[in-house]
């Protein structure tokens, strides 16, 4: 009933700020209603009053929003401040248009979990995962890649030059693949590197073991070992439900569907209140749904086990990974913006402009003529160096709230189901618009998978074989804490952080692409793949470029995260449980 009542404060709390947003940001809502109606008409005194009486604006923001809410009960959520239709209709077909494309969206990013997973799958059903060298640069480059990008070029290649698919509008199944297609590549790609991160531990648990004994077949067991990791995955998948409904604006927004991603920003520009709020409701309840789902699934695989504290570590200690890849995805990186730093990134010669790549101009140039190498390189610092501090903030605050999974969990679903768009107009209405509010905006909402990953690890890991033993020997709470339960959680959480790490660049890009974030003549990578995607067919070296570089941090990201793991630890004494048995300290200390 507490957690129920807590994300009920929380959703409304939501509805609240969004109902007062305009007043908030110190915008007239008369005016931004007017430009949006009719942009050519004059804003007289007269026309704003006007407006306002017909919306009830001289009421206040709070009746307002008392009176949307009584419309609540009935089914209705009112009327568009700018079309003046019915809002709920509209809400509930744009919904049906998000849930559609998520769906789709959704088999692809999971038959590209599979496909990364694969090689895992294989060895272990085959039992020769020992020393299985840690790859995923494939993987992290899929990841890595921006969903505007990857939408620009299938719509350009497959749906304009090759013909193979529609590539603008909403008319059908046909329609919804390729922006499937552009949704679910990068969330498969993140989804495989975490399930690929669990199954190791899976095949060396004693029943797959005793499995592989009795000669059961290799595809049974690997199949066993999919559903017990499934369990710690259940809440991110959750959240890529939510993201791939209302998250999805660039997507619809370059081919043209009227789904809930793109109707709530809209709306949001345009303060149209009525749609904004039926919009984000609709959200909230959707992700309320799949954390639900989740939840029940999750008890479902696991059984009584997750009761009784009978399962199994899937997090054994293990040495470092070691391996070149990460030195020469971090050479290349420093080589680039070393090569780069010298040349001026704002020098103009429009004698060169969308030039091919040339020992003069190695990476081209842009549509003004700038060199494209050294713009990289310029806008590397500032990109690296604050996608790194929003990546160490999110993964403390995802592990700190993570911790306490009834305070958070709640907090997690309500803000996942934020379309980040809408996060950095609230961040801007809040606190103002400056060079910060996109990063302030990104760091808003990147703590969520962070933290739900945190909480699915905790619970199973408090119910593992080990720690009930340890528990048996007078552990108390804060020895559990600092010698099992961070040691188990941290390393896969801070894994799945550094997989991130392309991606808070990634989101950074997409705010840029909408205008809310970095500004020309800003180096950024995510203003410059905004600035150069319409030139993408003319010229590609213009976007592939800072594509390419972007690609190389998620591989460099994901290949040193192979590094972070949990060390085996020797015979060491529990420092603060009673002494117990030799033979039993033995068994605790090298499990």
């Amino acid at each position: 009933m507490a957690t129920l009542l807590w994300r009920a404060g929380i959703a409304a709390a939501l509805v609240t700020v969004i109902g007062v947003l305009p007043w908030l940001s110190h915008t007239d809502p008369a005016l931004t209603v007017l430009k949006a109606r009719s942009a050519d008409r004059d804003p007289t005194p007269e026309v704003l009053a006007d407006i306002r009486a017909q919306l009830g604006l001289d009421d206040g923001p709070f009746r307002l929003l008392g009176d949307w809410l009584g419309g609540l009960w009935r089914g209705d959520a009112g009327r568009s401040w700018i079309s003046g239709s019915e809002v709920t209709p509209d809400v509930l077909q744009a919904l049906g248009v998000s849930l559609l494309l998520m769906a789709v969206a959704f088999v692809a990013a999971a038959l590209t979990a599979a496909l990364i997973c694969a090689r895992t799958l294989w060895l272990g059903a085959h039992r020769r995962l020992d020393g299985r060298r840690a790859g995923g640069s494939g993987s992290a480059v899929l990841a890595a890649l921006p969903e505007f990008l990857i939408a620009s070029v299938l719509a350009t290649v497959v749906g304009v030059q090759l013909g193979w698919l529609p590539a603008l509008g909403w008319y059908g199944f046909q329609w919804t693949i390729l922006p499937a297609l552009a949704l679910g590549l990068p969330a498969g790609a993140v989804l495989g590197r975490l399930l690929d991160d669990l199954l190791p531990g899976a095949f060396t648990e004693p029943w797959a073991l005793a499995a592989s004994a009795r000669g059961l077949p290799g595809r049974t067991v690997a199949r066993q070992a999919v559903r017990r990791c499934l369990p710690g995955l259940l809440p991110n998948t959750g959240l890529f439900v939510v993201g791939l409904t209302g998250g999805a604006v660039t997507v619809e927004q370059i081919f043209d569907i009227p789904g809930l991603g793109r109707t709530t920003l809209q709306a949001a520009l345009a303060q149209d209140l009525p749609v904004l709020q039926a919009g984000t409701l609709a959200l909230v309840l959707l992700a309320a749904v799949a954390a639900a789902a989740a939840h029940l699934l999750t008890r479902l695989l696991i059984g009584p086990a997750l009761r009784d504290g009978a399962l199994p570590s899937l997090h054994r200690p293990a040495p470092p990974a070691r391996g070149i890849l990460p030195l020469v995805h971090g050479g290349l990186l420093l080589a680039v913006i070393a090569l780069g730093l010298p040349r001026d990134p704002l020098a103009l010669d429009t004698a060169e402009r969308l030039a091919a790549p040339s020992p003069a101009h190695p990476f081209g140039t842009d549509a003004l003529g700038r060199d494209l190498l050294a713009r990289v390189a310029h806008g590397a610092l500032d990109t690296l160096l604050l996608a790194l501090a929003i990546t160490a903030v999110t993964l403390l605050t995802g592990v700190a709230l993570g911790l306490l999974p009834r305070l958070s969990g709640p907090l997690v679903d309500t803000v996942t189901a934020l379309p980040p768009v809408l996060v950095a107009l609230l961040v801007t209405a809040v606190v103002g618009s400056g060079s910060a509010t996109p990063a302030l905006a990104v760091a808003a909402v990147a703590w969520t998978p962070l933290a739900a990953h945190t909480s699915a690890l905790l619970r199973q890991e408090r119910a593992s074989l080990h720690l009930t033993v340890t528990r048996a020997l007078g552990a108390g709470p804060w020895y559990l804490l600092r010698h099992e339960l961070l040691p188990a959680v941290v390393p896969p959480v801070t894994r799945h952080a550094l997989l991130r790490l392309p991606g808070i660049a990634l989101a950074l890009a997409s705010l840029a692409f909408l205008g809310l974030g970095a500004q020309p003549p800003s180096p950024e990578w995510g203003l410059l793949l905004a600035e150069n995607q319409p030139y993408a067919e003319r010229a590609p070296w213009a976007v592939l470029a800072p594509a390419a570089v972007l690609a190389l941090l998620g591989a460099l990201a994901v290949t040193a995260a192979g590094g972070v793991r949990r060390r085996t630890r020797g015979t060491e004494p529990i420092a603060t449980a009673p002494e117990p048995k030799p033979e039993t300290r033995e068994l605790v200390a090298t499990r």
